[in-house]
């Protein structure tokens, strides 16, 4: 297995936003409908803010009407984690990048039934979209 990145806030913090940094270390939740989560036809892949390894294929993104990119399936399994999160007194899966453990979302069993039945919900805070890979 590949050793996880591993930097200090102050190392984070030097690279991203403090909405960002927010985001990704902290485990923070952007405002919904306020990134980019809007489904478009262009191809490509969204990599991890923090460390720019792939997690997801825009060919996987659906509009979920919740105000987050959403995906039914990550890039491979190797790309992102997920972990048992019973914060704010819910039971949800988060979602960190397998690279960098940078929070990312969670994912839910609310998706599209004819796919993966799944719905990756996803900070757009926490990914940049490189079109044409």
């Amino acid at each position: 297995m590949r050793k996880k990145i591993e930097k200090s806030d102050a190392e984070w913090r030097s690279q991203l936003t403090p909405e960002q940094f927010h985001v990704t270390r902290e485990k923070g939740t952007e405002a919904p409908f306020s990134g980019d989560y809007r489904v478009n036809d262009a191809q490509g892949i969204y990599h991890c803010v923090c460390c720019h390894a792939p997690l997801f294929e825009n060919e996987h993104k659906f509009d979920a009407g919740c105000g987050w990119p959403s995906f039914d399936r990550p890039l491979g399994k190797s790309s992102v984690e997920e972990h048992a999160d019973t914060s704010h007194g819910m039971v949800r899966t988060e979602v960190v990048c397998a690279h960098c453990d940078a929070h990312l979302g969670h994912v839910f069993e609310d998706g599209p039934a004819e796919t993966t039945g799944l719905r990756y919900c996803i900070n757009s805070l926490a990914i940049n979209f490189h079109e044409g890979e």
